[in-house]
């Protein structure tokens, strides 16, 4: 059977089978409930990390039998705790909580961490932590802020591991996930051939002869699952629908139908749904309220357009290009959180789902891996890495407020906070708006900080981790670009209007025309540029430019790009009118999400 992950509702439950896979081994997730009978074929098991503490009254119900069986199993994060506590060891709540990068002091290089050096860089993601080790176990790693970072009882086959392997800023990561995989001794003969097979096969047993009606966005996981759809249906059964909501870059809707038809899309429909879009926004500021709202709103497009068409509603079902990293996001598992809920993942869809009425052959993939299908299935290259734009668009890319100040308790978590920035030679303000972050697999909805003065990317980035590490109400950490002095701002009303979006719109195509000048653009995966309500005379705005990089984007790290990019991207947005501030997001994910709402 390969390898089962039971899926403790962590963010990366669903990466760490992708992690496998990649080690062309079979694996799957399953219900940490499964009967022990339904594991038995499983050649070892892994626990998935969690938002949840053992000691919640509310904590992910699982089968204690499990870890009754005589196999190889692997604890991650959540699990890692999991094992501890319910195998005789002791977890209690960290003194100190780590997001992020940490170097890893490894004690035993052997089990999981055979070949390590004695330190690694690995990814932290937690608030408790093991502090008495179980009968039979040996600590094998440590951190400087978590004592048991690594555990192993050899002659079990059971290891835990208080970071996270399977994401790409855990150096080593999958040296340690195939040192698991040997110890299991599991067959390595997984493709991603035998994916496709298997996927066309499970979306003509699902259609049953009905017709698939596509959501185009014109990026790489909706192109990938036109191409797919229309491989294994055929184009007669496959209608595309790009849908320009108001909320798309600058002329990026003539530039999705170019792109599309010049790769022998024929079956590809254009709809400019701005109006309506922007209509139902008025008014709205928070992001769950926008995410919910451009979600329904695209269903609605869809079914005018059905009927525009003259198609039959029962004959056509929907299809999207969701991949893991909307699901997961989106609370879309038993037991994970909600971050923030994904344009496919609203309630009309959910209901759809649960009729069988969605197909998404790419929902167990991440970008990585659909970008690997894409090649496989023969998408252009320019089609296949092109930087993912959200659903929802400059939508969530331009932050509302009503102008109304939210720093209730904030005035002493400042004072600490200056003091801290102060250690670096930086000055600090916490910014009275708020911004999405996710920190021990839990959604957060915090505020950022500003820093200012002149610093390099080291230091920000130390100061970066150190904030959101010991401040919860500071998730995100934004530097102020080419001035030592901020200009006194206050927060001022706006919303989702058209000369907001053009605003955004201008700036955002200097940004995206930079990277390409310089010749940054593979370098950088996704560089969302944000829109922010902060003026110094309530008419101005300000940018935040976001540059990240990574592979599954269920991590990532900020971008440290060269100053010579800084300046001149810089100097061309003050240009704009109505510019007054540009900064830099220096927060790594997690803390921080890549998109800001």
């Amino acid at each position: 059977m390969g390898i089962i992950v039971l899926d403790f509702g962590g963010q990366y439950a669903h990466l760490i089978a992708n992690r496998i896979r990649r080690l062309h081994v079979f694996a799957e997730i399953r219900s940490p409930n499964s009967a022990v009978a339904d594991l038995a074929d499983a050649e070892g098991l892994i626990l998935s990390g969690g938002p949840s503490s053992v000691y919640d009254a509310d904590a992910p119900a699982y089968n204690p039998e499990i870890l009754e069986m005589d196999k190889p199993m692997l604890g991650l994060c959540y699990g890692h705790q999991l094992l501890c506590h319910r195998l005789g060891g002791q977890v209690e709540p960290g003194n100190a909580h780590e997001f992020g990068a940490a170097y890893l002091q490894v004690k035993e290089a052997k089990g999981v961490l055979a070949g390590l050096d004695e330190r690694e860089m690995v990814w932290m993601s937690h608030r408790d932590q093991v502090t008495a080790l179980p009968p039979g176990f040996e600590i094998l790693a440590a951190t400087e802020d978590c004592p048991i970072a690594a555990m192993g009882h050899a002659e079990r086959k059971i290891y835990g591991l208080q970071f996270h392997p399977e994401v790409t800023h855990s150096v080593r990561g999958m040296q340690m996930l195939d040192n698991f995989v040997a110890l299991t001794g599991a067959a390595r003969d997984w493709t991603m051939e035998q994916y496709i097979e298997h996927t066309m096969d499970r979306v003509r047993e699902q259609t049953k002869g009905r017709k698939v009606f596509l959501l185009v966005s014109g990026g790489v996981d909706s192109s990938v699952a036109f191409l797919l759809l229309n491989n294994a249906l055929g184009e007669d059964r496959v209608l595309g629908l790009h849908i320009d909501n108001g909320f798309m870059r600058k002329g990026e809707t003539a530039l999705v139908e170019r792109l599309m038809k010049d790769s022998g899309f024929a079956n590809l429909q254009v709809v400019d749904a701005t109006d309506e879009f922007l209509k139902i926004t008025e008014g709205l500021s928070e992001p769950e309220a926008k995410r919910l709202a451009i979600g329904e709103e695209f269903l609605r497009v869809r079914d005018r357009a059905l009927v525009d068409l003259q198609l039959d509603p029962e004959e056509w079902l929907l299809g999207q290009g969701t991949l893991y990293t909307d699901t997961i996001e989106s609370g879309g598992t038993e037991n994970a959180a909600l971050i923030k809920t994904h344009h496919n993942r609203v309630g009309v869809i959910e209901e759809l789902l649960a009729e069988g009425k969605v197909v998404e052959p790419l929902d167990q993939l991440y970008k990585d891996e659909a970008r690997e299908l894409g090649e496989k299935l023969g998408l252009p290259h320019h089609l296949v890495w092109r930087h993912p734009f959200p659903g929802p668009g400059l939508a969530v890319r331009a932050l509302c407020s009503d102008g109304k100040a939210d720093m209730d308790g904030m005035a002493p978590v400042e004072a600490e906070a200056v003091k801290v920035a102060a250690k670096y030679g930086l000055a600090l303000e916490v910014l009275p708006l708020r911004s999405v972050g996710v920190q021990g697999d839990s959604r957060t909805y915090a505020h950022p900080a500003v820093v200012s003065g002149k610093s390099d990317w080291e230091t920000l980035e130390a100061l970066s981790t150190e904030l959101t590490n010991n401040f919860a109400s500071i998730n995100r950490v934004i530097y102020l670009l080419g001035s030592d002095d901020r200009p006194a701002q206050k927060l001022k009303a706006g919303y989702l209007t058209r000369d907001r979006l053009d605003l955004l719109r201008e700036v955002d195509a200097i940004n995206m025309e930079a990277l390409e000048r310089h010749g940054l653009m593979q370098e950088v995966t996704q560089m969302p540029t944000v829109l922010v309500p902060l003026s110094s005379d309530g008419v101005q705005e300000s940018v935040v430019l976001r540059p990240i990089s990574t592979d599954d984007f269920m991590t990532a790290r900020f971008s440290q790009l060269p100053q010579e990019f800084l300046d001149d991207v810089r100097e061309r947005i003050l240009a704009v009118e109505g510019i007054e501030a540009v900064f830099y997001d220096v927060t790594h994910k997690p803390p921080g999400t890549v998109e800001w709402e």
